[in-house]
């Protein structure tokens, strides 16, 4: 099981890396997405939300309901 992480972390550290070293010579191109990908993260941010600050989604409880 160690040996899956130790893996798992290597191939992270890999991938962020890579990705310093693209960015670093490419940032002008990449500074031009930046509106785009300003824009997909409302919808991204709405997928993956969870729902859980909407007010519980018909879990309301009413005055008649405390009465009972």
């Amino acid at each position: 099981m160690t040996s899956s992480r130790t893996w798992t972390l290597m191939a992270a550290s890999l991938v962020v890396i890579g990705l310093f070293f693209v960015l670093r010579e490419h940032w002008g191109h990449a500074l031009g997405f930046l509106p785009y990908l300003v824009l997909l993260a409302c919808p991204i941010m709405h997928l993956f939300h969870g729902h859980g600050g909407h007010g519980g989604h018909g879990h309301h409880r009413s005055a008649s309901d405390e009465e009972k």
